[in-house]
């Protein structure tokens, strides 16, 4: 009995022709090689104990999978293809909207800031520490009981002396409690997405002074 076997290696093509040339190239072979291989299987058998018909029909069925999972494989790569090169465009839609991501920086303008953070459950209180280039608290907020999950804050730039804050970048911490007990707590800051860039390892957003986010990073887009 035949076993034939085939691997497939996953190839980048630049194009829908090329990919195509390359499946039909490999079908081709793999064909032509089970039928050699059935010829002189037949030419060599026993004349005493020959190929019986359900034999025959296995054989050729297998040389079916053989075929079927290379033509899937040939889809699932076009498709991932098709989807690389859209993301890009589709990102691209995303410039001039604000979105939620992971880190600690604020940016203050217009006399208003914005940050976030994720809570690992509910908690009691909720408290933000906004922090200068020193590293000194200038404002701490009480944000009160929030649910678990994604949290917003808006900073309306005042210090805790009442003064106004300069323009600029700011850090700033959360923390919470919940029955006294410590609530995990991870930053997110708030900023709009000025460009975006493609490259091999994906798109990545600018959110202007922020610096540069992937697009993996994003967890939400108002």
């Amino acid at each position: 009995m035949i076993n034939s076997t085939s691997s497939t290696t996953g190839t980048t093509g630049t194009s829908s022709t090329t990919g195509t040339s390359a499946v039909k190239e490999s079908e081709a072979g793999s064909q032509d090689r089970f039928l050699k291989l059935l010829v002189a299987q037949m030419q060599n058998q026993d004349p005493m104990n020959p190929m019986d018909n359900s034999e025959v029909t296995s054989q050729m069925a297998q040389i079916n999978t053989v075929k079927g999972i290379e033509q899937l494989n040939a889809s699932v790569t076009s498709m991932a293809n098709g989807f690389n090169a859209a993301q890009p465009l589709q990102a691209a839609a995303l410039v001039g909207h604000t979105v939620l991501a992971p880190g600690s920086a604020m940016l203050l303008s217009g006399g208003q800031g914005q940050g976030g953070a994720t809570l690992g459950q509910s908690a009691d209180t909720v408290s933000v520490a906004i922090k200068d280039s020193t590293g000194k608290v200038i404002r701490t907020m009480a944000l009160g009981p929030q649910k678990a999950g994604d949290v917003r804050f808006t900073w309306d730039g005042a210090t805790d002396s009442g003064a106004a804050a300069a323009s600029g970048t700011y850090q700033f911490s959360v923390t919470a409690t919940s029955g006294g007990q410590k609530v995990e707590t991870k930053a997110l800051t708030v900023a709009q997405v000025t460009s975006v860039t493609p490259s091999d390892k994906g798109v990545t957003l600018t959110l202007g002074a922020l610096g540069d986010f992937s697009l993996s990073q994003i967890k939400q887009i108002f």
